[in-house]
């Protein structure tokens, strides 16, 4: 089940399901540790005898209130008469998350109500030695292991919690205290050590037709003393509170931002700011940018998306500065800088948001000789984004910071690998991870970065803007010559070594928009006019969902085996790539009509609270993968702020010309 639901602060990440149980929540990193580890923090409720988990036959719409991280959703079971709407939020300073829950008596007799919250934490991803008690001095429920403490606590009115138990979980026979709840009380046992659980509950008496609220929290921090006083900050301001102080700060964030002048639908202009929201939850306030953290992928292998991917972190950090966000994208080149290493002046495939390397499924050899295993394109896009930062903000100082750390030592290695044969990248793994070569995207995006780097070296490290300059001409020539097919009148994805020299691929892949993207070309090249059409008519998924794939034959969660009509899953990132040239192109307000749609076709297939995943089934449109991405997000982010350019260049140039 995706992750319908995000809220974080930089340092406290909690993702919620359909049925608005909790199911990852992230700390002190966002993506570093998962304390649930995709496991439920159920819901419940008890009234007239009867007890039921929010998973069961309960009708849910989730949501979240305009402009804001805070979310607004309902539930509703007619059979026990009850009706639930849920207000969630991480505060935007204090490690705390707040959950306000009212009660609707949806009968017309008075009722008591118990509505029970279950916790399955893991602390550090492991159920191994943790501890749950109730804190008598707080009366709260404590779960700890080492240096990381959760406490939960709540009250109804002047109440605090009705009932508890702390108890052991999937081991010895023992399913936990969630299984205790379901006759309606707790059996207020106080401690438990192992793999542990907890349960607790608020008690309401509710009219005919009433509603009543009950207010919850999580405070995480790094001691008994750090959760204790969070607790005290919850307990001793009213909720309201608390939310108008998120609210107000997300609120004023996205005011600073760029301001959409574009007559665009209600929906593209909501998920525009969703988008933005979205993304600030993907970002760890050390500077990392993660990719997604909906464990659900780790149903497929025992892996995840809660990484730093530079190239992904690459592309959002260019959507915030376009979005006028400029602090997020330093604090990631920032990151980027103390990352790489100094004697091997290249990223690796992804790292954790502390720093340290990631998992990887790369080899460390290459037909059979050693290898350090690499991306270039990964580090060429985070040049890349760093020179459109500098010529959108102009900031030297900040640069200057960065300078002989990052765009030096990376830009310097690329020229380095430069293959004095061809004038091409040496082979590396390709955008999509998945194969080794010389391709189109990697050439493009170095050109991109050795610009960006003679970008920021003009003006005061004169010989080092000379090599990348003639380092790049002489890289556009070299596309030019191996990696266009005259034949086919188009450009080829890459060239695979083999025992005799290289191989030329001819998929259609969405990644040859790049030729573009990063100014190797212009847009409306006719050599990439044919490029894009090739991309277009062979990567459209003709089914009534539609939406592009990323190459010809994707196996990636591959959901129907008619390659013909559906040569892979519909991603937005592909889709909107597609608007994008659309927009490089148009030279008419009517030429934009097609990227308007395609920008469209993306705000439909978000999900009910506005959340993108990384790629949709193609016959039902049901996100596939992880949920959210935040490449997605930026990709839309991108699409609709240059459309948004676009039209007012156009809407002038064609006021100038009357």
């Amino acid at each position: 089940m995706p992750r319908d639901l995000v809220v974080g602060n930089g340092t406290l990440l909690v993702n919620i399901d359909r049925n608005l149980n909790i199911r990852d929540l992230y700390y002190p990193h966002v993506g570093l540790y998962n304390h649930l580890n995709g496991y439920r923090n159920r819901i419940g409720v008890w009234v007239d005898g009867q007890f039921s988990w929010l998973e069961n036959t309960w009708s849910v719409r989730v949501g979240y209130r305009p402009g804001t991280l805070i979310t607004d959703a309902y539930a509703s079971n007619g059979r026990l008469g009850i009706g639930l709407r849920f207000s969630d939020a991480v505060h935007p300073e204090l490690n705390l998350f707040l959950r306000r829950v009212s009660v609707e008596n949806l009968f017309p007799e008075t009722r008591e109500v118990r509505l029970f919250f279950n916790h399955d934490f893991r602390i550090y991803e492991s159920d191994i030695g943790d501890t749950a008690f109730y804190h008598p001095f707080t009366g709260s429920m404590i779960h700890y292991k080492r240096d990381c403490y959760i406490l939960i606590n709540g009250r109804r009115g002047e109440e605090g919690i009705y009932e508890y138990a702390a108890g052991i979980k999937d081991f010895g026979g023992a399913e936990g205290t969630w299984r205790d709840a379901e006759d309606g009380s707790l059996s207020m046992h106080p401690i438990e050590q192992g793999s542990v659980d907890s349960t607790i509950s608020f008690r309401l008496h509710l009219h005919g037709g009433a509603s009543d609220a009950v207010d919850y929290w999580i405070a995480v921090g790094r001691s008994l003393e750090e959760v204790t006083d969070l607790n005290t900050t919850a307990s001793g301001v009213s909720s309201e509170t608390l939310f108008a102080e998120a609210e107000s700060r997300w609120a004023s964030w996205l005011t600073k931002g760029a301001v959409l002048e574009a007559d665009v639908p209600a929906s593209v202009a909501n998920l525009y700011e969703r988008s933005l929201l979205t993304i600030q939850t993907q970002i760890d306030r050390c500077g990392g940018i993660v990719a997604a953290n909906d464990t659900d992928i780790m149903r497929t292998a025992r892996a995840h998306y809660s990484y730093v991917w530079p190239r992904d972190g690459a592309f959002v950090a260019r959507a915030l500065d376009l979005a006028g966000h400029a602090e997020a994208a330093r604090r990631f080149f920032s990151f980027c800088a103390g990352i790489l290493p100094a004697d091997q002046p290249f990223f690796l495939q992804k790292y954790c948001p502390d720093g340290t390397r990631g998992a990887s499924w790369h080899p460390w050899t290459a037909d059979g000789e050693p290898e350090i295993p690499h991306q270039q394109d990964s580090t060429a896009l985070v040049l890349w984004a760093v020179g459109e930062h500098y010529g959108q903000w102009k900031d030297g100082e900040f640069i200057n910071s960065i300078y002989d750390d990052l765009v030096v030592p990376a830009a310097d290695c690329m020229v380095r690998e430069l293959d004095p044969a061809t004038r091409l990248p040496r082979p590396s793994y390709d955008l999509w991870e998945q194969r080794r070569g010389v391709h189109l995207f990697t050439c493009c995006a170095v050109y991109g970065a050795l610009s960006a780097a003679a970008k920021v070296a003009n003006g005061f490290d004169l010989e080092r803007t000379s090599s990348y300059r003639r380092a790049r001409e002489g890289l556009k020539k070299a596309v030019l010559e191996h990696l266009f097919d005259p034949g086919l009148g188009r450009f080829v994805r890459s060239l695979i070594p083999t025992t005799e020299g290289y191989e030329r691929d001819l998929t259609i892949d969405a990644s040859m928009s790049a030729l573009f993207l990063f100014g190797l070309l212009p847009a409306d090249d006719p050599r990439v006019a044919a490029t894009m059409k090739a991309v277009y008519d062979r990567l459209w998924v003709r089914t009534p969902i539609g939406g592009l794939a990323r190459y010809e034959d994707d196996y990636y969660f591959q959901a129907s085996c008619d390659v013909r009509n559906v040569p892979g899953n519909p991603w937005f990132i592909s889709t909107l790539w597609m608007a994008e040239w659309y927009i490089a192109t148009a030279k008419s307000p009517r030429d934009l009509e097609p990227a308007a749609d395609l920008i469209e076709w993306a705000a439909r297939h978000a999900s009910e609270a506005g959340l993108l995943a990384e790629q949709i089934h193609p016959h039902t449109g049901e996100p596939l993968s992880v949920m959210p991405l935040t490449w997605s997000h930026a990709a839309f982010v991108s699409a609709v702020l240059k459309y948004n350019t676009r039209v007012r260049d156009l809407t002038y140039h064609k006021a100038d010309r009357a």
